[in-house]
């Protein structure tokens, strides 16, 4: 992966870069919020030995005193000591608990010892450092005093005595923070990239004309509004999924010039991809175009388009199929011109049964003689087999693919489906492309036309039937 698609891959992926920033952020902060303060109070001692009478005898004294040093470092971390100093103050705390709080630190090369106090409360931080201080003077005299004698060897004396402390030098918050975001952002990119490694859903051309062994015909950009008003008014509307669709229209008309298909099977793999609007959308483009379109609403289980439409959902295909209507009086003129909508009608037991009936083919030839398209919006095909049904006896099936939500084993199966039937699959689909990301990318595979430019269409006579002539662009 080079520098390029890191970066695409972090804009596709920043919500999970901020969110674990957060959460660091968040980690940290609480660590903060949590730890008790601590004070710190210092003192400092220098460490001497007797002096000789001559500079060689000086020399060998400060050596024996930067070698005493080191172990005096020690001493002032050990048990005895902190028992002593508990001792002289009456503290209520283990020897164990002040040795923690105690670092002792030699300067090198020299016969100074630095020593630091951590404790809650600043005056008892001053008052501990300085009792440990004044007690290692006595133990020290009393270990450098020889057997009978009164001067001990060595001697420590507190240069520099402990003052009551004005902050608190734990917690360290802006250290905190700083590993905090460090952590989050070096935390945040491996997880990113990790899911998407993990993540085998459909975000690119190449993936998906692959899975599918067919090409895009069309790249649906996500638009919320879809969700307040489906349809898009393409008289007055050049926003750039309007635009999409008409591409997707001028792209229909090269699937197959020889045959251009008329009766469209429109499908998905899975719910929730945007199949329904897209079928209402593809069919207005169409009609944008000057062409007499109808829709088919083919999900008999849980059909939408009535809604969407604002038509009468109880007389439609599945009442014309058992023979309770006629198909005239089923179809319903929709508000936009050119438009037709042959709604689902009442729920049958047996759709699947329904859809494979010689009823369901000549209703679908019938409607093919009568208008220039038939675009039928069908069931999911990993859900039930009515989607497969239909588009065995259609002129071609468009797949929708939701960006960055279909699996590619979800898109496999429902090519499978298809193949299985015999169903001729024209193109794939994608919808709900996000507007940036390394899902994003401009269209442009078989080439466009003006989006305005009419179509040919069929004359019609006054008793319904049809002379189709070949589409050639828009």
């Amino acid at each position: 992966m080079n520098l390029q698609e890191y970066v695409k891959l972090l804009r596709s992926r920043w919500i999970t870069v901020a969110v674990t920033i957060l959460v660091a952020l968040a980690a940290a902060a609480t660590y903060t919020f949590l730890t008790t303060p601590l004070y710190q109070a210092s003192t400092r001692l220098f460490v001497s030995t007797s002096a000789g009478g001559s500079v060689s005898e000086t020399y060998q004294g400060n050596r024996f005193s930067q070698d005493r040093v080191v172990s005096y470092a020690e001493l002032l971390k050990g048990e005895t000591l902190a028992r002593r100093t508990i001792d002289k103050l009456g503290l209520d705390m283990r020897p164990a608990e002040l040795q923690s709080a105690i670092k002792a630190k030699a300067k090198l090369d020299t016969v100074l010892i630095n020593v630091d106090v951590l404790d809650p409360s600043p005056v008892q931080a001053r008052d501990i450092a300085n009792a440990l201080s004044d007690e290692f003077v006595n133990m020290v005299r009393e270990l450098e005093t020889p057997e009978g004698a009164t001067t001990p060897d060595s001697r420590v004396v507190v240069e520099q005595r402990a003052s009551i402390p004005e902050k608190p030098v734990v917690p360290r918050t802006a250290r905190n923070m700083g590993l905090g975001l460090l952590v989050g952002i070096a935390l945040g990119i491996a997880l990113a990239v990790a899911r998407d490694m993990l993540d085998n859903t459909v975000k690119k051309r190449e993936q998906l004309e692959d899975l599918t062994g067919t090409g895009l015909v069309g790249s649906i950009p996500l638009d919320k509004e879809r969700r307040k008003q489906p349809a898009i008014s393409f008289d007055n509307d050049n926003s750039a999924i309007a635009e999409a669709f008409r591409k997707l229209r001028t792209n229909l008309h090269f699937l197959s010039v020889d045959n251009p298909p008329r009766v469209l099977v429109l499908t998905s793999s899975v719910p929730s991809e945007g199949k329904s609007t897209t079928t209402i959308n593809v069919a207005l483009a169409l009609a944008e175009a000057g062409n007499n379109v109808v829709i088919v609403d083919g999900d008999l289980r849980r059909p939408t388009l009535h809604k969407y439409l604002d038509l009468v959902g109880a007389v439609g295909f599945s009442t014309v199929l058992s023979g309770a209507t006629t198909l005239n009086e089923a179809l319903q003129k929709s508000r936009f011109s050119g438009l037709t909508v042959l709604t689902s009608g009442a729920v049958p037991p047996n759709p699947s049964e329904l859809l494979a009936s010689q009823a369901a083919k000549s209703l679908l030839a019938e409607l093919r003689a009568e208008f220039d398209y038939v675009i039928v919006d069908s069931t999911p095909l990993l859900a039930v087999t009515d989607a497969a049904i239909l588009a065995a006896g259609a002129d071609g099936v468009l797949l929708m693919v939701r960006s960055g939500h279909t699996k590619s084993e979800q898109i496999g199966h429902a090519v499978a489906n298809l193949e299985s039937v015999g169903a001729p699959l024209l193109g794939a689909v994608f919808t709900m492309v996000p507007a940036s990301g390394s899902a994003a990318y401009s269209y442009s595979y078989y080439g466009e036309s003006s989006p305005r430019q009419p179509a040919a269409r069929g004359k019609h006579s006054s008793t319904g039937q049809t002379n189709p002539t070949p589409h050639e662009g828009d």
